[in-house]
């Protein structure tokens, strides 16, 4: 067997009639050099070389009935009880090289389809060094997006260019105009706004990066705006070269639609801050007995070098549990493997307003992170300027250990946001 450096490990969740053990053994032979049956040319020796490895079977708590629907199962009869354990595989690292899509296709490809299996989830995967070291780091991660946002310390605050769309070029501009006057690091454009008729990135970049320049020109601070060039690949590079020569610093794409190798042409075309968005993500994740962890998604993602990953929020509007939003928080800033700064910048959104920061500085315990409010900010009764300084008040007072109430007699702002988006979501 190769040096343990020179193997990758992904952990599984698993549910099966079936001996979980036996199942673990199917899994590696699937993923590396094996099939159903063994085939002519599968001689001891590649098995030696190339077959992935069974680190461990941990048995859990079996399940009252089958998570999903298995037509193999239904064909042979099989019925429960339904199995579940957590399965940990070895892979040579040579049956990939640096090849990330082969890398995802072997950790989360057919495995879903097994017909031994009635739920099966990816939950981490974890790296050699020898191996990390083949793909790129962050071009800028989180330290690179402090200096060009001009914030050495402390959250940074971000906001959402509201109306999703139909905004032209020219109003997007004004907008950003405005969000920049109100205070803010950092703005980013929504997931569905990329490159639309009424507002093409080929006008919208210039209207909005001369606002920013104004106000940079004006204030001295250069506000970071994430643009949407999510695109095929080649138009990707192009939008991307026209923020960088209008003095952007970041580019936004949806990974999901994207996928690895345009994220990967991307990053070697541009060292623009990447702003990873995860839509799409919740149909992977939802079921807890099928798809992938954030663990194992994040890997995957800045192995592609993005810079930015988001998290969702804590007590937002989406459907995750609080410490899934953490968790994820916690694993972006945490390196992929020893001595290395791989650390991206963990991007909260959804639901966010000054509220919410107490929540989310007690459940992560740092501020290395961007903190995004759309309606939180533009929807304060006194206006975006009000609704940055509340989100801003907000974290000095929980730096402080102060809680809200005490600092919003202190801060009208924060007065205002607590008595009317507290009544919202009362």
């Amino acid at each position: 067997m190769p040096h343990a450096s020179e193997r990758y490990e992904a952990r599984y969740l698993i549910e099966t009639p079936l001996d979980p053990e036996a199942v673990a053994g199917i899994m590696a032979g699937e993923q590396s050099c094996g099939t159903f049956i063994r085939v002519q040319g599968e001689t001891d020796a590649l098995r030696d070389r190339a077959r992935a490895a069974i680190i461990g079977v941990e048995e859990l708590e079996p399940a009252a009935a089958p998570s999903l629907p298995n037509a193999w199962l239904d064909r042979k009869a099989i019925g429960g009880p339904w199995r579940r354990a957590r399965v940990t595989l070895s892979f040579p690292v040579a049956n990939v090289g640096a090849n990330l899509a082969t890398l995802a296709a072997t950790v989360a490809g057919n495995l879903y389809d097994l017909g031994e299996v009635t739920g099966l989830r990816l939950e981490s995967l974890r790296l050699p060094w020898s191996f990390r070291r083949r793909f790129p780091l962050p071009a800028q991660g989180i330290a690179g997006t402090r200096r060009l946002t001009g914030v050495p310390a402390g959250v940074m605050v971000g906001s959402i260019i509201k109306p999703n769309v139909g905004l032209s070029a020219a109003e997007t501009g004004a907008l950003v105009g405005q969000l920049c006057a109100a205070g803010l690091d950092f703005i980013k454009d929504d997931e569905i706004a990329a490159d639309p008729d009424h507002a093409p990135l080929a006008v919208r970049i210039p209207a909005v990066m001369a606002a920013v320049r104004r106000h940079r020109d004006r204030t001295g601070k250069a506000v970071m705006v994430a643009f949407n060039i999510t695109d095929e690949t080649d138009a990707m590079r192009r939008h991307a070269d026209r923020v960088a020569r209008e003095e952007g610093t970041c580019v936004m794409a949806s990974l999901n639609w994207c996928g690895f190798s345009a994220i990967e042409t991307l990053r070697r075309s541009t060292d623009l801050v990447i702003h990873g968005h995860r839509n799409g993500y919740g149909a992977l994740s939802r079921h807890p007995w099928l798809g992938i962890s954030f663990q194992a998604y994040q890997t995957l993602w800045r192995l592609a070098g993005v810079d930015h990953m988001h998290v969702h929020g804590l007590q937002g509007k989406f459907a995750q549990e609080d410490e899934e939003v953490v968790a994820s928080a916690r694993d972006c800033v945490a390196p992929l493997t020893d001595g290395t700064d791989d650390r991206v910048l963990p991007a909260f959104s959804s639901g966010q307003w000054a509220g919410t920061a107490p929540a989310t500085h007690a459940a992560v315990g740092h501020t290395d992170l961007l903190f995004m409010a759309g309606g939180g900010i533009m929807a304060h009764p006194d206006g975006p300027a009000a609704g940055v300084a509340s989100i801003r008040q907000a974290w000095a007072a929980v730096a402080a250990g102060r809680p809200l109430d005490a600092a919003a007699r202190e801060h009208a702002e924060l007065a205002r946001a607590l008595a009317f988006f507290g009544g919202v979501r009362g």
